[in-house]
């Protein structure tokens, strides 16, 4: 833990600008891509990976999460990574840890309600990573849509001198945005776990012929859900890009958000709708 902190200290020392990439491994393309855009806008780097264990639930699957730190570090060498941060649990939480951070509202709607407690993990281990590495800029997929936006809650809230930057998802060919939880689906499933992303265009395409009733639009995204045998959905919204309450109608910036199990494992999507007076875009 203090090396990396000493390491960080000296970094900005020395003037440059440090880059942070929080994972918890089992890294793909999407990470890559983080890594590239940090790499394009800072001059030194640091990917921390850790599997946070306060951040699942009793039920859920931290003790089967993909772990494999010696492929993780050599994609990282051969990206360009200045320094991998690999803390042991004990490290981030010390025997006697009770100190927690909550951003309210957000945290308690959409993944929070289906996943009580998540956020009160994830928002306290990144600052734990901020304190100590004291990043000028952290990057984060927008997959993680509901996550991003609670960690820049977080950061402008505790007066944090760190960026937030917050990267495209990335697709497979067929649309399944990628996810390490991916690696669970077996070939039915896989195939299957495509809905989310046709859900998500229909939705689009409803947009695109002038249709702004939220209701109306998670209607037709729960039809799509509904068309495969193998997907439970969890849901499928239209919410504020703020507060992520949901919407009565696309009047400003805001999110399509999609959650399903397929099989047993729990997967999320979404799309961006920035609203610009009566024009509006869509971010796949």
């Amino acid at each position: 833990m203090e090396w990396m902190k000493q390491w960080a200290r000296g970094v900005r020392a020395e003037g440059h600008v440090l880059g942070l990439v929080p994972t918890m491994g089992a890294l793909h393309e999407g990470h890559a891509t983080l890594v590239n855009r940090a790499k394009a806008e800072c001059s030194r780097l640091a990917v921390s990976i850790f599997v946070n264990p306060k951040q699942f639930g009793p039920k859920e699957d931290f003790a089967k999460y993909p772990r494999d730190l010696e492929k993780d570090a050599e994609m990282l060498q051969a990206l360009g990574v200045d320094v991998v941060f690999a803390p042991a649990v004990e490290g981030i939480y010390p025997n006697g840890f009770r100190t927690y951070v909550t951003v309210e509202g957000i945290s308690e709607r959409l993944e929070g309600k289906t996943r009580p407690g998540h956020f009160r993990g994830v928002a306290t281990v990144v600052l734990k990573l901020f304190e100590i590495v004291a990043p000028r800029f952290a990057y984060f997929g927008r997959k993680d849509a509901q996550q991003v936006r609670i960690i820049s809650s977080m950061a402008k809230d505790l007066n944090l001198d760190v960026e937030v930057v917050v990267c495209p998802i990335v697709r497979e060919p067929d649309g399944l945005a990628l996810s390490s939880r991916n690696a669970y689906l077996n070939p039915r499933e896989r195939e299957a776990a495509t809905v989310l992303h046709h859900a998500l265009l229909a939705a689009k395409a409803e947009l695109e012929t002038g249709e702004r009733d939220a209701l109306q639009l998670q209607s037709v995204m729960a039809k799509v859900f509904a068309s495969e045998p193998l997907a439970r959905m969890d849901y499928a919204e239209i919410v504020s890009a703020e507060t992520f309450e949901p919407v009565v109608r696309v009047g400003k910036s805001c999110y399509a958000v999609v959650a399903a199990w397929v099989g047993s494992t729990r997967l999320i999507d979404n799309f961006f709708v920035e609203v610009q007076g009566d024009e509006f875009t869509v971010q796949m």
